[in-house]
C-alpha cells in the first residue's frame, strides 16, 4: 500500500504548490496591488520588501503544503484503512 501512496503524494505535491502559488498571488494583490511580488535581485524595492515578500510566500507555501500533505494522508487512510508513513 505504501508504493501506492507514492505516486499520490507526488501528484497531491505538485497541486499543493499550484494551489500555494495562486494563495499568495492572492495575498500579495491584497497587501501591495500588486500582481507579482519582487524579486531578491529586483533594483526598485528596498531589503526590507524583499525580505517580507520571501517570508510570506513562504509562510504561505508552508502552510498551504501542509494542509494539503494532511488532507492527502487523511483521504488516503480513509481509502485503504492505513497510514501512509
Amino acid at each position: 500500500m505504501k508504493a501506492l501512496y507514492k505516486p499520490l503524494g507526488m501528484l497531491v505535491s505538485v497541486v499543493g504548490g499550484l494551489v500555494a502559488n495562486a494563495v499568495f498571488i492572492r495575498v500579495w494583490r491584497a497587501l501591495r496591488g500588486e500582481n507579482e511580488a519582487p524579486a531578491a535581485t529586483a533594483k526598485n524595492y528596498t531589503w526590507r520588501e524583499v525580505l517580507i515578500a520571501a517570508a510570506l510566500q513562504g509562510a504561505v507555501f508552508g502552510l498551504v503544503k501542509a494542509a494539503i500533505d494532511r488532507a492527502g494522508a487523511t483521504g488516503y487512510e480513509s481509502l485503504t484503512g492505513t497510514w501512509p508513513e
